[in-house]
Order: structure tokens, then C-alpha cells, then sequence
């Protein structure tokens, strides 16, 4: 005995089988978010005040590139995953639903790439 009716079944609008794998994504990224921002505000406080070489020095560091690195995934994957949600839930039209969409992972690639470049940049002693 099914419990789908016959135009749902037309329709395709049946469960996607992603929920679980989003849900477990959104929560890991929020976990390393937990860890990586408190570790990358404390070395940040560090370098309040201090020159662009000092700066340099620090990022120079694998540790601390390779956190701030981490961090920039783990930020904009969790954001593109949240806006997805909003985007998901609140656009009504079709066309503007996948617009949205479509802009909202160009835009957390963009972000993630150019800050990704400014780390490496600052890394290798730009």
C-alpha cells in the first residue's frame, strides 16, 4: 500500500535522499567553526597594532596559514549551506529560487578563493 499519490509520483517531488548528508554537513562545519574562530581571533589579537612584516612573520608560520586556511573552508562552506536554507525556505518563485542559488555558490567560492589567495599571498611572504 502506497501512500504517494499518483501526481506526486509525476511530479518527482519526492524525498531528495541529500537532507541527512546537508544536516551532518551544516553541523561539522558549525563544530570546526567552534574550534578554528577562537583559535584564529586569539592569534589576531596578537597582531593588533603590529607592522605588516610582523604580520608576515606570523603567517609565515604553517600553523597559522594552515588554521586561517581551515577556517576559510570550514566559513564558507557553512555559510553557502545556511544561505541555501534561508534561500530554500523563504524565495517563493522558481526562477529567483535558482537564481539565488546559483549566485549564492558563486559568491562563497569567490570569497572563499580570494581569501584563500590572501593567506597563501601572506604565507609566502607577500
Amino acid at each position: 500500500m502506497a501512500l504517494r499519490t499518483p501526481l506526486k509520483s509525476v511530479r518527482g517531488l519526492g524525498s531528495a535522499k541529500e537532507g541527512a548528508d546537508h544536516f551532518w554537513l551544516q553541523r561539522l562545519t558549525a563544530l570546526a567553526n567552534l574550534v578554528l574562530v577562537p583559535l584564529a581571533m586569539l592569534t589576531i589579537a596578537r597582531l593588533v597594532g603590529a607592522d605588516h612584516k610582523s604580520v608576515v612573520t606570523a603567517f609565515a608560520n604553517p600553523m597559522i596559514a594552515l588554521l586561517f586556511g581551515l577556517l576559510i573552508v570550514s566559513g564558507t562552506v557553512h555559510m553557502r549551506l545556511g544561505m541555501k536554507v534561508v534561500i530554500e525556505d523563504y524565495v517563493t518563485s522558481d526562477f529567483a529560487k535558482m537564481l539565488a542559488l546559483v549566485l549564492n555558490n558563486f559568491f562563497a567560492i569567490f570569497i572563499g578563493l580570494a581569501s584563500l589567495f590572501a593567506v597563501l599571498k601572506l604565507s609566502l611572504g607577500g
